[in-house]
């Protein structure tokens, strides 16, 4: 035990522990304060893309985008709005290393997704070409993936689709421009496909942008034999006229 502490004591000298939220090294409850300005999602939203509505419309109601053009997955779902309160946080966690928040974020997750993860079958994470993936040295969609399998009933599967098409980033590009930039960008295993057949499946990642990116797994997985693809992001833009990564 006094091994442990002293090991522990030794970790905070070399790696100092930080606020989640605010990146503070002199007091690690820095910016809890900040937990309670987030802007957390739920329902009423679309029945769809998860987009939330100030009143409620009804359990299947869809927002005007859906209701024009319905996307490949059943439902899509975020615990928080991507703003400028949770920017941080998730940009630490995305590019920082910052990944001791991920007990947090899966709980979080858990509950945006509650209306489909008790009936899906794997948990299947938004895949990273091999580039990139060793240049940021972890993939934070498997990441929060595997998080959420331990404490969910669907199988964590990170080998199920993979990204073998190297894109540029989708930061500033618009939905239309996404969309062409992550065509083809994806194809599942061919030794996965018979286990994909006729599952349910949810795709994980870390923010829903216009989605553009998500759109174009749930095609692949689809065309590969799923029976239903759902989509259970970290966070979410919420823009008032908005184009759904």
């Amino acid at each position: 035990m006094r091994l442990r502490h002293l090991f522990a004591a030794g970790v905070d000298i070399i790696l100092p522990p930080q606020s989640l939220l605010t990146g503070d090294l002199a007091d690690i409850n820095a910016g809890t304060d900040l937990w309670t300005q987030l802007n957390f999602l739920d329902e009423p939203c679309c029945y769809h893309c998860g987009f939330p509505f100030e009143f409620d419309e009804g359990d299947k109601a869809l927002c005007v985008r859906c209701s024009i053009k319905r996307p490949p997955y059943v439902m899509a779902r975020a615990p928080f709005c991507y703003d400028d309160k949770s920017r941080s946080m998730v940009l630490g966690f995305k590019h920082g290393g910052r990944t001791e928040g991920l007990p947090v974020f899966a709980a979080q997750m858990k509950r945006a997704g509650r209306r489909f993860l008790d009936e899906a079958d794997f948990l299947i994470p938004v895949p990273l070409h091999i580039g990139r993936r060793v240049q940021r040295r972890y993939n934070q969609a498997a990441l929060l993936a595997r998080a959420l399998a331990k404490i969910s009933a669907p199988e964590f599967a990170p080998d199920i689709l993979m990204r073998h098409k190297s894109t540029p980033s989708q930061g500033g590009l618009s939905f239309t421009a996404r969309r062409r930039n992550v065509q083809s960008a994806f194809r599942v295993r061919p030794r996965s496909k018979p286990v994909l057949i006729g599952a349910h499946v949810v795709l994980v990642d870390d923010v829903m942008t216009t989605g553009a990116t998500l759109i174009a797994c749930s095609r692949t997985l689809l065309r590969a034999g799923a029976a239903r693809v759902d989509v259970l992001t970290l966070s979410r833009v919420v823009k008032a006229a908005r184009a759904l990564k």
